[in-house]
């Protein structure tokens, strides 16, 4: 039997989620604390005993721990964030971005998927569980800080030895309905080559960073097509990309001086099987040359993730979709990373995705939730976690 949940419960509180607009925008005084606050104020709500934890100045975490009182077992981790990305241009949205509004069966609005119907979902999902009756183990239920930035609430979370008990987790992204366990790596690169600076009209006398930028830019497509070579397109994942996405030299107001710097900016995109330190090595190698001096950092790295289908915590996840929807699962990848590849990677913690909305309609305007998909959901994390803690999968 299908654990029933407050339909009603969840999409008023992802509503209620939608309107806080919890971007992280300190010049317009916005930031995750009021929705990190209503998500503690619901927990209490049900009795349960959130613990506020600060990642970062106005970027709190919130934890709950919801024991089964069904005697020892495993420990599940459910996983959102609170922060959505900006709204942007106004002039494109045809709905309040941070109105809530319900309209043709779907739910509108900035975070709608992205991901504050999926956090609604995992608090729901949990709340009816525990009404259901005792299970074993028990649930940490984590609304996580800055995941559309550095996920320095991912980070926090695991530094803080917060990850040391858990043996699984659902990572409650928009994923249309996709399992999702594997997830691309992200390597982004920032490469500073130095030169020497001159006048425009005698560059004999410097030495121009611009056209080692140049040499270095063809360098990446070839490295692109020598990494896709060796490591054929992933069947959830597709190819590995390396992408050049930020260009900076000189100033248009001096458009007669040869820079002594410039600046290239470069986001990776891997697949598993491929090593970010070997792709870093490679950039370096191509970066120094003709008197020019380089300089390469590394400003992101989170290797791809990789869990097995026949994980626990994936077998109770499709067990449950299979459950509660009558279809069967349907595996896919995630084309960027996710607070899962945090926990994954540096907590130790076997992580799956999956969560309602659509799959590429983040950080788009208009955004919107199905809100019959929020509810599925909520009774497909609630299964999950029954088979998950009582060892049903």
């Amino acid at each position: 039997m299908v654990i029933e949940v407050d339909a009603g419960g969840v999409v008023e509180f992802t509503q209620a989620l939608v309107r806080i607009p919890s971007t992280n925008d300190p010049a317009r005084g916005r930031d995750e604390r009021p929705a990190a606050e209503l998500v503690a104020a619901k927990m209490r709500e049900w009795g349960w005993e959130p613990v506020v934890y600060e990642a970062a100045p106005g970027r709190p975490n919130v934890v709950a721990v919801v024991e089964g009182g069904g005697g020892d077992g495993p420990t599940l981790m459910f996983e959102g964030h609170t922060d959505v990305v900006t709204e942007g241009d106004l002039s494109t949205w045809t709905v309040d971005p941070f109105g809530g509004e319900i309209r043709d069966g779907r739910l509108w609005g900035r975070g709608s998927a992205d991901m504050k119907s999926g956090l609604a979902a995992t608090l729901y999902a949990t709340r009816a569980l525990q009404l259901a009756g005792p299970f074993p183990g028990r649930i940490k239920v984590c609304a996580l800080a800055d995941e559309e930035g550095l996920m320095i609430g991912a980070h926090h979370f695991v530094s803080e030895g917060l990850a040391a008990d858990v043996d699984g987790a659902i990572v409650a992204e928009p994923e249309a309905g996709e399992i999702c366990a594997v997830a691309k790596g992200a390597l982004r690169l920032r490469v500073d080559l130095t030169g020497k600076m001159a006048h425009g009209a005698m560059p004999q006398h410097g030495r121009n960073p611009i056209q080692a930028v140049a040499e270095l830019l063809a360098g990446l497509r070839a490295l692109q097509d020598e990494l896709q070579t060796l490591h054929p397109a992933h069947e959830h994942l597709g190819e590995v990309y390396v992408t050049p996405t930020v260009l900076r030299a000189g100033s248009e107001e001096q458009v007669n001086v040869i820079p002594a710097v410039a600046s290239v900016f470069i986001d990776v995109r891997t697949i598993p099987g491929v090593e970010h330190k070997v792709i870093a090595e490679r950039v370096a190698a191509l970066a120094g040359r003709d008197g020019i001096t380089a300089e390469v950092s590394t400003l992101v790295d989170r290797p791809p993730v990789d869990v097995p289908v026949a994980d626990p915590v994936v077998a109770a996840l499709a067990a449950a979709h299979r459950t509660v929807t009558g279809r069967e699962p349907v595996y896919g990848g995630v084309p960027g990373s996710t607070d899962g590849t945090v926990l994954t990677h540096w907590g130790g913690i076997p992580s799956v995705v999956y969560g309602p909305g659509g799959k590429w309609i983040a950080h788009q305007a208009d955004e919107f939730v199905e809100v019959a998909e929020i509810v599925q959901c909520a009774k497909v994390f609630a299964e999950a976690a029954r088979r998950f803690l009582t060892g049903d999968h």
